[in-house]
């Protein structure tokens, strides 16, 4: 039987897909702002969608709720540079994260926390809305 002769949930389910990569976005940081190092609770576009940002992995970060709202759809670099808790090793960490090389960015954000502190209190990585837990109306069901 090859490969593809067989039927993948994610084939059929693309949200499950897209959950998926959003949950492993999270998990490769240790559940961390790229931004200000907090627990991440949101996925931002660094080149916002407003302004043609795509979502794939060199364009979306994960992000604590505080920078992603207050970051908006400004320019990623130039509204960290003027935040209070600016970090160049994290913006050097943005930077190779945008040109994909998250190999690099990963290893940059590992030297941003001292020694010996653990990454912050995750939100549960199974996280899962009500709705897609429990759903309440039929129409629930059918998504």
């Amino acid at each position: 039987m090859q490969a593809r002769d067989g039927v993948f949930l994610e084939d059929l389910c693309p949200k499950l897909r897209v959950r998926r990569w959003r949950q492993s976005l999270h998990l490769i940081t240790d559940c961390s702002c790229l931004y200000c190092g907090a627990a991440s609770e949101s996925i931002d576009h660094v080149q916002p969608r407003s302004r043609g940002g795509l979502s794939v992995t060199e364009n979306c970060v994960p992000a604590c709720l505080a920078c992603n709202g207050d970051k908006g759809d400004r320019d990623a670099f130039s509204w960290y540079r003027s935040q209070t808790f600016y970090d160049p090793r994290r913006a050097m960490a943005l930077r190779a994260w945008t040109d994909g090389d998250l190999r690099l960015a990963l290893r940059l954000l590992q030297w941003v926390r001292p020694d010996g502190e653990s990454p912050p209190a995750p939100a549960r990585a199974d996280h899962q809305t009500r709705q897609a837990a429990t759903p309440l109306w039929r129409w629930q069901i059918a998504s």
